[in-house]
């Protein structure tokens, strides 16, 4: 018996709510504040079927264009036969999450702000720049009294045919 190809096929797990998460939608998650412009996750709630998005849009994040009366519009890209695709797709409220992905740049722009001023002050140049993290020094290893150091050499191949 051939498989279903459904617009649900294949989301058990995806469209299911994790342990001790059953029961009704928090009223903040309707009450929450969205604005055009702002980053959103598009997370299905299978509890809800209205305003579901399909399951290929289930974690992606995207920029929101369009706000309704208990929508929201959304831009997301899709890779589609080797080129991205942008999308505009409607979710009901219930299914967007805020998304955190913006956090550490906002964080890392108020902080060099920070650090600008405090060098336009001192007259000290600054680097913004993020760096990756270095390798470890070297460093030489001091025997302890008494202790002899023994230096080890590989054994000569030899053939045993």
């Amino acid at each position: 018996m051939p498989h279903s190809f459904g617009t649900r096929a294949r989301t058990r797990d995806m469209f299911s709510k994790k342990f001790r998460q059953h029961g009704p939608i928090k009223l903040s998650q309707y009450l929450m504040a969205v604005k055009v412009g702002d980053y959103v996750d598009i997370f299905a709630d299978p509890s809800i079927h209205k305003g579901m998005p399909y399951k290929h849009y289930h974690g992606r994040t995207g920029i929101v264009f369009n706000l309704t009366k208990a929508s929201v519009g959304i831009r997301v890209n899709k890779y589609v036969n080797g080129r991205i695709i942008e999308k505009r797709i409607h979710v009901r409220i219930e299914h967007v999450r805020k998304s955190k992905c913006q956090k550490e740049i906002l964080s890392r722009i108020v902080s060099n702000e920070k650090t600008k001023a405090e060098a336009a002050k001192t007259g000290v140049k600054v680097n913004l720049k993020r760096t990756p993290k270095l390798p470890n020094e070297g460093y030489f290893i001091k025997p302890g009294d008494g202790a002899e150091l023994t230096t080890i050499q590989p054994l000569p191949f030899s053939d045993l045919l």
